[in-house]
C-alpha cells in the first residue's frame, strides 16, 4: 500500500492511497480548496477515485467528498450515523471495503465529533482529529456533537492495534513526520493519562489556547448539508 499526503499548505491532513496492483485510489479527509489539484492528480496517473471518505463531520475546512462524488462518481464513505448529506456508502465496525488486493476497515471513536471513526489499511491507521501526533495529543472536544467523556472512553480503541501501526492523522503542523503507535505511546501525553480528570483539565487548558474556530460558520454547514457555499471567503 502506498500511502502519500498531498496537501502542502495548512494543518488539514489528506491522504491518497494506492495499491501495488491496482489503478484504484482512495482519498482520506480531501479539503475543498484543493479538490481541482486531487483530480488532475489521480487522472494524471492513470487512476479511477473509487472512494473519498471522511473520518468526521469537519468544522475547520469544507470537505471535497461531495464534490469528488459529483465530479468521479466515486463513493462518499463516512460513518453511518453521520448527520452529513450527500454521503452515498454509510459504514459501521463490521464494514470491509474492498480497496485493490487489500480492505478498509472502520472503527467508531466518538469524542472529537459523534461520527469521527478510524481507518484501519494494511498497516496504517488514519485518526483524524481523534489523536494527533506525539504533544498535539488529540482534536478538541467543544464543537458540535463533541463529548470529553466519550473521547477518553473512545482511547481503549487504541488498544486493538499493534504498536507498529504507522499513524495517519488529520491534522499536526505542516512538516510534522507522522510515527508509530507505539512511538505515540510514549511521546503523546494523552496516551500516558490514567484520569478522566486529567483529560478534561488537558481539554479545557487546549480549547483556551485554541480560541474560535474562525471557518466554522461557513464550513460546517456547507459539511452537513453537502453544498458548496456561493461566497468562501478564505477563498476569495
Amino acid at each position: 500500500m502506498r500511502v502519500e499526503q498531498l496537501n502542502d499548505e495548512g494543518w488539514a491532513k489528506t491522504y491518497l492511497l494506492v495499491t501495488e496492483n491496482s489503478a484504484e485510489a482512495c482519498l482520506i479527509d480531501p479539503v475543498y480548496d484543493f479538490t481541482q489539484k486531487y483530480v488532475e492528480l489521480v487522472a494524471s496517473r492513470g487512476l479511477t477515485l473509487k472512494y473519498a471518505i471522511a473520518t468526521h463531520t469537519h468544522a475547520d475546512h469544507i470537505t471535497g467528498c461531495f464534490t469528488l462524488k459529483e465530479e468521479t462518481n466515486c463513493e462518499y464513505v463516512m460513518w453511518k450515523d453521520t448527520a452529513s448529506l450527500g454521503v452515498s456508502k454509510y459504514v459501521d465496525e463490521n464494514s470491509s471495503l474492498t480497496f485493490g488486493e487489500g480492505s478498509i476497515k472502520f472503527h467508531h471513536a466518538p469524542g472529537h465529533t459523534a461520527d469521527s471513526m478510524i481507518l484501519e489499511v494494511d498497516n496504517h491507521i488514519f485518526t483524524g482529529d481523534f489523536l494527533f501526533t506525539g504533544k498535539g495529543g488529540v482534536g478538541r472536544d467543544d464543537l458540535p456533537s463533541g463529548r470529553m467523556e466519550d473521547h477518553w472512553n473512545s482511547l481503549v480503541n487504541l488498544s486493538k492495534f499493534s504498536g507498529h501501526v504507522m499513524v495517519q492523522t488529520g491534522h499536526d503542523p505542516p512538516g510534522t513526520k507522522m510515527q508509530t503507535l507505539e512511538w505515540n505511546r510514549e511521546h503523546n501525553p494523552i496516551l500516558s493519562m490514567t484520569s478522566w480528570e486529567q483529560y478534561r483539565d488537558w481539554q479545557n487548558d487546549s480549547v483556551k489556547q485554541l480560541g474560535y474556530v474562525s471557518k466554522i460558520k461557513v464550513a460546517l454547514p456547507a459539511n452537513i448539508f453537502g453544498e458548496i457555499p456561493e461566497v468562501i471567503p478564505w477563498l476569495e
